[in-house]
């Protein structure tokens, strides 16, 4: 496995800002976390609120955590509220299940790092963190499909 590099964190944090600038989005926090959910790369737009990081930090660390984007997690705390209301108990917090937290993946599909992004809707926070980590040449997964598609690949079918 390929780990996930300072220098690749570095460009998906400012790809995903210049992302939420060009979609004029709220001041938005990013993170990146390495496989192991530490923090490799984190800006905050100076005008976003004081708790986007820990925000951001957790949507992340959930993914991470499960094994999904936090979209899968919204949709399944949704149809398990008590399950996720233990996992918040036992991830001290560091675990929100709504769009933001994408999981990114090496050309062989597995799974380097993390980022997660607040400060706007959750849906236009995962656009951007999908944007940037597509911008760093790898595999974005929001949690939307079981296979997310490779970036700039030829198919047929709808990765939607």
């Amino acid at each position: 496995m390929i780990a996930l590099t300072l220098a690749t964190a570095a460009r998906i944090v400012d790809a995903a800002l210049a992302e939420g600038e060009a979609r004029g989005a709220q001041p938005l926090c990013v993170v990146v976390l390495d496989a192991g959910a530490h923090v490799l790369a984190l800006k905050r737009d100076e005008r976003a609120g004081l708790l986007r990081a820990a925000i951001a930090t957790a949507k992340a660390s959930g993914a991470l955590g499960m094994g999904m984007g936090s979209r899968a997690l919204a949709a399944r705390a949704k149809a398990a509220p008590a399950f996720f209301d233990a996992l918040a108990v036992v991830s001290e917090g560091t675990l929100i299940p709504a769009p933001g937290g994408v999981l990114i993946r090496n050309h062989d599909r597995e799974i380097i790092g993390a980022v997660g992004i607040s400060g706007d809707t959750s849906d236009l926070d995962e656009a951007c963190a999908v944007a940037a980590v597509a911008h760093a040449g790898l595999i974005a997964d929001p949690g939307a499909t079981p296979d997310p598609p490779l970036p700039n690949a030829d198919s047929d079918k709808d990765p939607a």
